[in-house]
């Protein structure tokens, strides 16, 4: 299941069960992994650039649902073709959505706490609603669910911010990731078709990295697929049966080559020849 999943996808869960367990397991603080521009300036703690968006919370039910809701959305909105910002709607522009939305949380951040807003500096559940709106705005007639009822896509990020309102739990971290999913959607989908301006364009990076499309991970080139290939008979060393090290001996003694097990055309001619 974790292997089918899109790579973005995989990676960010991956990483924050990562990082999540340590916390709560106290083999990091949660001092550590929060956002702060101050210890990032004065001690060059640059890994707070991402682990404010890895860390879900401490062991709860809360953080369970948060986990399940990274791993569906984050995949449907992968692997469903998200807006097209130049990549054909895949993974590339997937990832320009992430960084977009990062990078809008960090620095609208200041901004809360000078509102007085009791906004946690731990902006993972902030990501996972910023997702879950753009998809919504991008699937608003989709069928969705929530705890079996039936609901349509674009009241879905909506309808888990009254549960979370109506159970007592804090969502100004759900308010945050909505607030700047509609900034997103706005200027993807919004301007585009009432200015006619679109100014929001993959970079070129992602997209060289990623291809155009849902990415697909390339094939083994052929040294790479030799070299598994002779692992799995034994290696270089003969020490398998039929090793590529026993047929080079057997040829440098003069010794004819041993008959290949399986013919491949007329002539037997040995793969890699022509």
């Amino acid at each position: 299941m974790f292997n089918a999943l899109p790579i973005i996808t995989r990676y960010w869960f991956a990483a924050t069960m990562i990082v999540t367990l340590s916390v709560n397991f106290g083999i990091l603080s949660g001092y550590q992994v929060m956002w702060s521009w101050t210890n990032i300036t004065s001690s060059f703690e640059i890994w707070r650039f991402l682990t404010p968006f890895l860390f879900a919370g401490k062991f709860d039910f809360n953080t369970l649902i948060a986990c399940y809701m990274l791993v569906s959305f984050s995949k449907q909105y992968e692997s469903g073709g998200p807006f097209n910002t130049g990549a054909g709607g895949g993974t590339a522009d997937y990832g320009f959505c992430l960084l977009l939305g990062a990078i809008s949380m960090m620095a609208s951040y200041p901004l809360l706490l000078m509102a007085g807003l009791a906004v946690p500096p731990i902006f993972c559940k902030n990501l996972i609603f910023y997702v879950l709106y753009v998809w919504s705005k991008r699937n608003p007639t989709s069928q969705a669910n929530i705890w079996g009822f039936p609901i349509k896509a674009i009241y879905l990020p909506f309808a888990y911010l009254a549960m979370t309102v109506f159970m007592g739990n804090p969502y100004m971290d759900m308010l945050h990731g909505i607030a700047m999913g509609h900034l997103y959607y706005f200027a993807v989908d919004v301007i585009p078709q009432v200015y006619g301006k679109d100014f929001l364009h993959t970079p070129t990076f992602l997209i060289d990295y990623f291809g155009v499309g849902e990415y697909q991970a390339p094939p083994p080139t052929p040294a790479a697929g030799a070299a598994q290939a002779a692992t799995n008979r034994g290696g270089f060393g003969g020490g398998g049966t039929g090793g590529i090290g026993r047929e080079t001996a057997a040829a440098g003694a003069g010794a004819a080559p041993p008959a290949p097990s399986h013919s491949w055309g007329s002539g037997g001619n040995r793969l890699g020849t022509n």
